[in-house]
């Protein structure tokens, strides 16, 4: 008999392989479609580190939840682009527009403000359609 707890750390990593998956694809389009752009996806995002890779992953990041990936291009109005990549099907804001109550969604959209501040486009992109469509419209704006 599987344990409610052991349940939720079976949904969380089948999820975070998910992520890492469209992470993974959205790397090889950035490659193929954008060859000369410099991007940064974060690595660590998608593995399980043992828990001395994590505590020294922890010691050299802010304290700050930064998204999946950087594409260090600047354009018109922006220094970059930041996405934090959902899977397909994740719900982040409510039919309202308001935020899912999430601590860790609301993190992100924390970042992602912080972000947009410093004048960076920051955008959750659901699913790889999305990712798509926000990098090749980000994209069009450059000179």
């Amino acid at each position: 008999m599987i344990t409610a707890e052991q349940f939720n750390k079976a949904v969380k990593a089948r999820n975070k392989k998910h992520e890492e998956n469209l992470q993974i694809q959205v790397a090889a389009y950035m490659r193929k479609k954008y060859p000369e752009v410099i991007f940064h996806s974060d690595f660590s995002s998608g593995c399980k580190l043992s828990i001395g890779q994590a505590i020294r992953n922890k010691k050299m990041q802010s304290n700050h939840k930064y998204p999946d990936m950087f594409i260090a291009e600047p354009v018109p109005g922006y220094h970059g682009l930041y996405l934090e990549l959902k899977k397909e099907g994740t719900k982040v804001f409510k039919e309202d527009g308001l935020l899912y109550a999430n601590e860790h969604i609301k993190a992100q959209y924390d970042t992602i403000l912080k972000l947009r501040d410093k004048g960076y486009k920051a955008e959750f992109a659901i699913g790889y359609e999305q990712a798509i469509a926000v990098i090749d419209d980000y994209m069009s704006l450059v000179i």
